[in-house]
């Protein structure tokens, strides 16, 4: 998908709503059962409830390769069910040396048709190149994330004054363009949005942690948007956990929507 068609997505429905499908098996609804093919028949309830409200869908690959060969199987499944005129992204947090990210990358764009993966930026540039080459496909940095860990090297400055979160946005937004890359920035760290901005002014932000992590939906809009939006903001378990019973579609249909509907005033 190319950022144009993303961008017409988000105006046309007024949303920048993603919604990670970070399947817990454990936690699946009373009468789905705890098996790859009960996460499946909930991840196809899940999508069909909230596609009309969100534009994008993020599969948490942890939640799948923990099940094995027939979790794996339940992600390809789940990535089938969503309708292609929704962005698509592989929480993968991949990056290795060169030839080992180009397996990634031909995994998660061939094999997995995804849109998108998520990349930690730590082995440098030869570790993301390979995800790089590929055209009319996304690769969504780590930029600065919202857990208390970050503040082991990300928020660490460097000798020039620089945080460290700050030289990577810089540098590895040289290695492509706004259609190529997207950074992840957590919701709880809205306040830095507008000094990434700053670094940043085109590329889209993906923004995990508003919802059931705490972060404001009116402070990731106001400090991140760009002209043209720019942000894909992510809710996971207040969506798709919405509730525990048979209603469970339902309900995430509803977060969604009053998700969606929040979108909208802030855009307005």
């Amino acid at each position: 998908m190319t950022k144009q068609q993303l961008v017409d997505q988000i105006q046309s429905k007024q949303s920048y709503l993603c919604v990670g499908l970070d399947t817990d098996i454990e936690k699946l609804p009373a009468g789905i059962p705890k098996t790859a093919a009960g996460v499946v028949a909930f991840n196809k309830a899940i999508i069909d409830a909230t596609a009309p409200y969100c534009v994008s869908y993020k599969i948490n690959t942890a939640f799948y390769e923990s099940q094995g060969v027939k979790g794996w199987g339940a992600m390809e499944e789940t990535l089938a069910h969503i309708p292609s005129t929704h962005f698509t992204i592989a929480d993968a947090k991949r990056g290795d040396i060169g030839n080992t990210s180009a397996h990634y990358a031909k995994t998660f764009f061939e094999v997995l048709p995804f849109d998108a993966i998520t990349v930690a930026p730590y082995m440098g540039k030869d570790s993301i190149d390979p995800f790089l080459a590929y055209t009319n496909k996304w690769t969504i940095v780590l930029g600065l994330t919202s857990n208390a860990g970050s503040q082991n090297f990300q928020q660490q400055k460097l000798m020039n004054g620089q945080f460290v979160f700050e030289s990577v946005l810089e540098q590895v937004a040289s290695w492509a363009t706004a259609e190529q890359l997207m950074f992840v920035v957590g919701a709880t760290k809205a306040e830095d949005l507008g000094v990434i901005r700053k670094i940043i002014p085109n590329h889209f932000l993906l923004v995990p942690g508003v919802g059931a992590q705490g972060g404001s939906l009116a402070d990731v809009t106001k400090f991140g948007k760009n002209d043209a939006v720019g942000l894909l903001v992510n809710a996971s378990r207040a969506v798709i956990f919405a509730s525990g019973e048979n209603d469970f579609a339902e309900k995430s249909a509803i977060a969604a929507k009053d998700y969606a509907l929040q979108m909208k005033q802030l855009l307005g």
